[in-house]
């Protein structure tokens, strides 16, 4: 292969006790694999750093040497900070860090709830962001400045990006060699990974059961279950109601008090999460999966998709469409 010259980008990875393992070692492996594909050691430089420059123990126990202290880390282009157990009670020392020296960055990215971190520095006032989907509702109560989004699996706003847990980190890590280099690049790097190229930023970051908690009483929990193997049943709130054997204003309150969402809005993630599997999976038309996951029409699945995920069936079949071995 030929390299390719590329303007040189230091990713500086700040890391702390209690750091998840996964939120930096993931976008580290991207980085990685797009400088093997230019050929070009300079395309990413990815520099790991600590208040000290002492190794820290992450939350799964390993025990990680950095490159650096911060103060004597290179100059950020991409400067990335990580989540874990660790962003419960910072280090005063490093938000103070993070407030001086993360605006000097070209652009500044948070995985999991690495946004607390950057929101405790100011960063995110007045910024759209997103984290963890369980800890969406802490963010916003803690810095109601920022304006949190819990769906998405990855926010820009401005020259700051966050993401959602753990492999969300590697969607925006794919996100941005696409930015900096290209679809190629990209794509050579998702196919090594052996993941897909690439999840838009507006998927939702949690299955329809995940989001919901699950229901205490055996008859409600039934009925979430026989949502999920039945998308395209009858699916009113009578018709649950009457499976559930409770009139339907009670089944709705219970349903809502003990689930945290409302009938309907389970109904709705079920569907478009069914629909959203047949089309990675199957070879199935739109009209076939439409009817299949309960839509009934094209048009009907059409507007759910593009509502929720900013991306028509067809599109987002394109997207998602299972890479071929090289």
């Amino acid at each position: 292969m030929t390299p390719r010259r590329t303007p040189r980008r230091t990713v500086l990875i700040v890391l702390f006790d209690e750091v998840q393992s996964l939120d930096f070692t993931g976008p580290a492996e991207v980085f990685a694999g797009a400088r093997q594909w230019t050929g070009d050691p300079g395309t990413y430089r990815v520099h790991t750093a600590t208040l000290d420059g002492g190794p820290v123990r992450t939350s799964s126990g390993l025990r990680v040497t950095p490159d650096s202290a911060l103060h004597d880390a290179p100059a950020a282009h991409t400067l990335l900070v990580p989540g874990g157990e660790g962003t419960r009670t910072p280090d005063p020392r490093l938000v103070a860090w993070l407030r001086e020296h993360a605006p000097r960055a070209e652009r500044v990215v948070s995985v999991c709830t690495g946004s607390f971190l950057l929101a405790a520095a100011g960063l995110l006032e007045g910024r759209r962001a997103t984290t963890h989907w369980a800890f969406c509702a802490a963010l916003a109560a803690r810095f109601p400045a920022v304006r949190v989004e819990p769906d998405p699996i990855y926010v820009r706003d401005g020259n700051v990006v966050t993401s959602a847990g753990v492999t969300a980190g590697i969607d925006l890590a794919l996100a941005l060699v696409e930015d900096d280099l290209g679809r190629e690049p990209a794509l050579a790097v998702a196919r090594n990974l052996v993941v897909f190229l690439r999840r838009p930023g507006n998927q939702t970051q949690f299955s329809a059961p995940l989001a919901a908690q699950t229901a205490s009483r055996p008859r409600l929990r039934d009925v979430q279950h026989w949502i999920v193997e039945n998308p395209a049943a009858d699916l009113s709130v009578e018709a649950l109601a009457a499976r559930a054997d409770l009139s339907p204003r009670h089944f709705a309150r219970a349903f809502h008090s003990e689930t945290g969402m409302t009938p309907g809005r389970y109904v709705d993630r079920v569907r478009l999460e069914a629909a959203r599997r047949q089309l990675e999976d199957t070879g199935d038309g739109v009209e076939e999966v439409s009817r299949a996951c309960g839509y009934g029409t094209p048009e009907a699945m059409r507007r759910a998709f593009v509502r929720a995920l900013g991306a028509s069936p067809a599109e987002y079949r394109r997207r998602f469409r299972p890479l071929t071995a090289a």
